[in-house]
């Protein structure tokens, strides 16, 4: 798969998306727009092994984010990005609040359609997650959503964004042609 379908699709719906062939290209480019912002940066393994956190600054608590960086756990090529979470903090942030918002999405989380996004981020994404994050679900053992009700359990919301949310300056998406994060 390739990100030009999905490129022309977001570029309609209202997005800025740019493309990036390696991570660090990408990482460059964010380097070099953000610096000296304050930053939000949602829970991301993506962002993470990009270093971005450890390179720019996270804003200091109680300081208005002028720009907020997350992934997305998929991407269909039909242009939704779809997150689950089990807090709401980091998609709360993707429908209100910082000036800016910035998705760095790499090309394992490509997808044909809204369905099988959504099968990648409950049977792929989510358990990962709940692995990484020590968390008591049946998930954790097969890496397979068994749609629980563990009390550990981290999908408790699903998010899918068509359009940039009213509100923003600008919404803007960064694909990278490299697998990163789940």
């Amino acid at each position: 798969m390739t990100f030009t379908k999905v490129k022309e699709v977001l570029e309609k719906n209202g997005f800025t998306v740019c493309w990036f062939s390696t991570k660090i290209g990408a990482r460059d480019y964010l380097v070099q727009k953000l610096s000296g912002q304050n930053l939000g940066f949602g829970g991301s393994m993506t962002l993470r092994e990009l270093g971005l956190r450890d390179i720019l600054m996270p804003a200091p608590a109680g300081e208005k984010v002028e720009t907020y960086l997350l992934s997305a756990n998929a991407l269909a090529e039909t242009g939704e990005i779809v997150n689950i979470d089990g807090t709401g903090n980091r998609v709360a942030d993707a429908f209100f609040g910082p000036e800016n918002l910035i998705y760095v999405i790499g090309r394992n989380k490509l997808k044909p359609d809204l369905a099988s996004a959504i099968d990648r981020a409950r049977n792929v994404a989510a358990p990962l997650n709940a692995k990484r994050l020590n968390k008591d679900t049946p998930c954790v053992e097969d890496l397979k959503c068994h749609d629980c009700d563990s009390h550990d359990r981290i999908c408790r919301g699903l998010a899918i964004t068509w359009w940039p949310m009213k509100g923003f300056k600008s919404t803007e998406i960064v694909l990278v042609d490299e697998d990163l994060g789940y």
